[in-house]
């Protein structure tokens, strides 16, 4: 085994991934890209966007400077020879160096900031025809999502990690919410909450009261708390993305949204037990178009998504009635069932064949939905 990285990854004095597992699936990784370049009559692929970076370096490059766009400030390349390099400016080199690629087996090539050569680069040493996740001329667009939806056993490591100090924030941001303050407040608690972990918020959809149930994706507009308030966040590191969606009630939480919360775990419940390798993206659909109508509320599918895997992107496809996608063992998942107001989500893992939940809150209320005899809990309202 080629040794591509000279550490572990210890997060607080904890090991996450010992130094000879991330050498393991970073090593796996490059002989499965080197073989795809191959199989495509590619050169090599140059890799722009940040959760292609992440992916390709086990996590150990999280090159984000600006969250707001979807490419990083370093690129990396690999070739069908099998050489390594990352291309960035030089005045980006030293901290490139030594806090992201330095203990890894990449090669860099530098030039000024005033004189983007990534792509010339990448021809050159490439020597031949070169894909891209990012579109740009003389570059073949390419997706790597079919290389990197199976996760790895050091890449759940990760990712269990990151779901508990996610849904550990999620909780604690649920504790420190009170009638008065603004969704705008709730926002800035949980993005605190999860920046001192390290953990980067990259979806905020804060609302109270009619806010929530009046809109599916109800963004921050400053409204302020009265007696409902709902978290629906996502959050990333390591290039890996967490989904979870928290609520609570001051007061008796009334019967009509209790019984949605219920339905909505229900739905959470048939499509979980679906959640098995080898379900394509339409089967999944009309496993949540028939619970939806099981539970009283037929159509309700056609309001919002379903939800679908995730791992390097908030959602890498969701479940539509054409859907051809397939699920795969070892991928993560997070379905959101929602029911005018009342809504679940959570990330799970599809581990060897088993659902595992990575965002957790047993702390929280707890609704037990079942499909076919098998429990599948949900979160329930926090009511003070």
């Amino acid at each position: 085994m080629t040794k591509r990285i000279s550490k572990s990854l210890v997060v607080n004095g904890i090991t996450v991934v010992p130094e000879a597992a991330w050498n393991a699936e970073l090593d796996a990784k490059h002989e499965r890209l080197v073989e795809w370049l191959r199989a495509e009559h590619l050169a090599g692929v140059l890799l722009r966007r940040h959760e292609n970076i992440a992916w390709i370096t086990g996590g150990a490059v999280e090159e984000c400077v600006c969250t707001a766009v979807e490419t990083a400030v370093a690129s990396v390349l690999v070739t069908a020879a099998g050489k390594r390099y990352y291309l960035t400016t030089e005045n980006e080199a030293p901290r490139a160096h030594d806090e992201e690629f330095g203990a890894l087996d990449f090669e860099p090539v530098l030039f000024p900031w005033y004189g983007d050569e990534t792509t010339a680069a990448a021809i050159r040493l490439a020597g031949g025809p070169v894909g891209s996740d990012t579109p740009g001329p003389e570059l073949t667009a390419v997706n790597l999502y079919p290389l990197r939806e199976a996760l790895s056993e050091t890449e759940i490591a990760r990712y269990r990690w990151l779901g508990e100090e996610t849904a550990a924030a999620t909780v604690e941001s649920l504790h420190q919410v009170e009638p008065g303050l603004s969704e705008y407040d709730l926002e800035a608690i949980t993005a605190a909450n999860l920046l001192r972990r390290g953990i980067r918020p990259s979806v905020a959809l804060y609302a109270v009261d009619d806010r929530i149930l009046k809109y599916k994706h109800a963004v921050p507009r400053g409204h302020r708390l009265k007696q409902y308030a709902m978290l629906n966040l996502c959050a990333r590191k390591w290039g890996l993305v967490v989904s979870i969606t928290r609520f609570m009630h001051f007061g008796a939480l009334p019967a009509e949204l209790e019984a949605r919360f219920k339905s909505a775990a229900q739905v959470n419940a048939a499509l979980l037990h679906a959640t098995r390798a080898g379900a394509k993206s339409s089967e999944l659909f009309l496993v949540a178009q028939a619970a939806y109508a099981a539970e009283g509320f037929s159509g309700e599918e056609k309001f919002h998504h379903q939800g679908g895997p995730t791992g390097y992107g908030e959602r890498e496809w969701v479940a539509t009635p054409s859907g051809t996608a397939t699920v795969v063992d070892n991928q993560a998942f997070a379905w959101n069932p929602s029911i005018r107001g009342g809504k679940t989500e959570d990330t799970v893992l599809l581990h060897n064949g088993q659902i595992e939940w990575l965002t957790a809150t047993p702390e929280l209320p707890v609704i037990d939905a079942t499909a076919e005899g098998k429990l599948y809990p949900a979160a329930g309202v926090l009511v003070k």
